[in-house]
């Protein structure tokens, strides 16, 4: 596609839209009656008009029929999450049993660890990239200690080439082939939370797996953003979040893959609870562990509805969009920015996320150099909403669900004034 720097062109882009008319069906954050522009939806999600309705929804259950809504009424408590998984396991590319919408990202971790991390005297250490998010470092960190080892030994940590801000898939494979059998499990975010990058989750599990290592991405800027294919890429597990792409809330419920091949291994160490038991006998209350089918075994608690009907009016506008169609806009819409973004040709700032489109989604990141951080205040300031991570980078995330062509001309031209006050 070839872009053009002018409003005439961003306007004729939105009308020729295909979702257009989903933008009208979240609210907007706004500042004297003005919506911001909103490209933080890596951090967290708009809200859609309909979240209220289905909220409201479970609370007047609750109230007209108490305990029974478990059992009664149009959506019973009893499987409400259970329902969820067929819509979750289409945007995250998986079969519905290798799906479950349960706990809080960091907690589903922890959980997928003490399945998927199972050291030995040899074989202890972990992979994870040395900039991953905070929580996967510290469930790295407690975990390897939880088992007795010393994280200075166990961890093994991936760091760009000098010079370079993004790691590369080659890289990451040679270091699993270096330390192949020495290594338990290889973790990695499938889009690093700070430059953006998108990993081929595919070869680098052919790669682990032919090492003997076990394999699990933390998909929290994936989930919603990318076509993530997990079944078919062959990882052992995945962790995601809902409340950023997936617009359901703050610090809402989260979700786990578990590939099918291990759904019906008695060996796999796990973490239960009484909602992980098989439904049917359930509340049987005397009966020994009988685990219900496929992920929904590693539930252990009650799901939290009124945070699932947040969950469940997000994922009803993704399934009547599709995942394919959001790919789609997403690489016009960040495509565009970056153009934008090379037209400013201040030297100040430079994008840190990688050129192919293929390796990154919807987020840019770029480093700021020689200017404070009151550029990113400043762009707060005249309506813009992105987000900053220390030292020096903002990271701009135009969401293909509810951001526009316009507004990623009006952010630049924002940028642009910014940068000539700094």
């Amino acid at each position: 596609m070839t872009f053009e720097n002018n409003f005439s062109f961003a306007k004729q882009c939105d009308d020729q839209d295909p979702l257009k008319e989903y933008r009208s069906r979240f609210n907007y954050p706004s500042k004297d009656g003005h919506p911001y522009i909103y490209f933080c939806g890596n951090s967290l999600g708009l809200q859609p008009k309909t979240t209220v309705t289905e909220i409201s929804k479970e609370l007047e259950g609750w109230s007209a029929m108490g305990i029974k809504g478990y059992f009664k009424g149009d959506k019973p408590w009893v499987d409400y999450d259970k329902n969820l998984s067929a819509s979750m396991a289409e945007i995250v590319g998986a079969k519905t049993e290798e799906v479950v919408v349960m706990n809080t990202l960091t907690v589903n971790l922890h959980f997928m660890m003490v399945s998927f991390y199972n050291p030995s005297a040899k074989r202890f250490k972990i992979l994870i990239e040395a900039d991953a998010f905070p929580s996967d470092r510290y469930v790295v960190d407690s975990q390897i200690k939880l088992h007795g080892f010393d994280t200075s030994e166990a961890i093994i940590k991936l760091k760009a080439r000098e010079g370079e801000e993004c790691l590369r898939v080659e890289d990451v494979i040679s270091s699993i082939e270096e330390h192949g059998d020495e290594i338990a499990l290889v973790l990695i975010g499938n889009t690093n939370y700070y430059t953006g990058q998108y990993f081929d989750m595919k070869s680098i599990a052919i790669a682990a797996h032919a090492q003997g290592c076990k394999i699990g991405f933390d998909c929290a800027h994936g989930a919603g953003n990318l076509p993530l294919e997990l079944h078919d890429s062959g990882v052992d597990f995945a962790v995601w979040c809902t409340y950023k792409y997936l617009n359901s809330g703050p610090g809402s419920i989260g979700g786990c893959f578990v590939h099918e091949r291990h759904l019906n291994n008695p060996e796999l160490p796990k973490l239960t609870g009484w909602w992980g038991h098989h439904r049917e006998s359930r509340f049987g209350m005397r009966e020994e562990f009988d685990p219900a089918p496929g992920a929904l075994s590693w539930q252990v608690s009650c799901p939290p509805v009124l945070a699932l009907a947040g969950v469940k009016a997000s994922l009803d506008i993704f399934s009547e969009v599709g995942i394919d169609k959001l790919r789609a806009k997403s690489i016009k819409l960040t495509g565009y920015l970056e153009y934008l973004l090379g037209e400013v040709r201040d030297e100040r700032i430079r994008i840190i996320t990688p050129k192919d489109p293929q390796s990154r989604g919807c987020q840019l990141s770029i480093k700021v150099t020689d200017v404070t951080k009151n550029l990113y205040d400043n762009l707060i300031a005249n309506g813009v909403i992105v987000d900053w991570r220390e030292p020096n980078v903002i990271r701009i995330a135009p969401a293909p669900l509810y951001n526009s062509f316009e507004e990623v001309f009006r952010f630049v031209e924002i940028l642009k004034a910014q940068l000539h006050c700094s």
